[in-house]
């Protein structure tokens, strides 16, 4: 695998990992639908949404910012103090107990796909992973390279929110699930912060181009 898949892998997952609005809606009707693909309307609304801010920040964003330096020290500065605040965020957080089945509404298909865009599209947190985080991430690269390293993001979270409605139909039937939620807290915030201090490097270099 290239550097440039092993990246945006890492990036990616990194990213995508925190149990944010998003997360917990897909991980909540895959608990609540009587079938896992009940579920499938939620998961592809989800990541089509991801899969469009992704090709508009790497191949939208990234490229303004190549041509002005200043612009992307100013993405690389932002996406650091976003990954470093983040990560506190979430290694600070406090899961309550999962009981995904208990008040949790198993929706029809436009419903979910409405919700799941509203959460995907709407959401601060997502629009500032892509464009900020993503698409600085993806100044280290050009052709084809630049191409693999959308591809791979995107193809994480296809992955993700697929597996992630099957886990929370896993989860959802077994009790005890406060620790795994924990877990995936303080792995999620280890990884954002190794992604920042990635991401500093680059500030770094940037910084040098501009003679600073």
């Amino acid at each position: 695998m290239s550097n440039a898949a092993w990246h945006a892998f890492i990036l990616a997952f990194g990213l995508i990992l925190p149990l944010g609005p998003q997360n917990l809606f897909l991980f909540s009707q895959g608990a609540a639908q009587p079938r896992l693909l009940r579920a499938w309307p939620a998961v592809a609304t989800a990541a089509a949404c991801d899969t469009l801010l992704i090709a508009a920040a790497v191949f939208g964003v990234s490229l303004a910012a190549l041509s002005h330096p200043l612009l992307a020290a100013a993405l690389y500065a932002a996406g650091v103090v976003f990954l470093i605040v983040m990560g506190f965020s979430i290694w600070n957080s406090r899961p309550a107990p999962a009981e995904p089945q208990a008040g949790v509404a198993a929706l029809p298909a436009r419903r979910q796909a409405a919700y799941a865009a509203s959460v995907s599209l709407l959401n601060p947190h997502a629009l500032l992973d892509t464009a900020g985080v993503i698409g600085t991430g993806s100044l280290a690269y050009e052709g084809a390279d630049k191409t693999i390293f959308a591809v791979v993001c995107i193809a994480v979270s296809w992955f993700w929110f697929a597996a992630l409605a099957a886990a929370g139909r896993w989860v959802g039937r077994r009790k005890g699930s406060v620790r795994i939620m924990a877990a995936l807290a303080r792995l999620s915030a280890l990884t954002l912060w190794a992604m920042a201090a990635v991401m500093a490097a680059g500030l770094l270099g940037q910084l040098s181009r501009l003679g600073w």
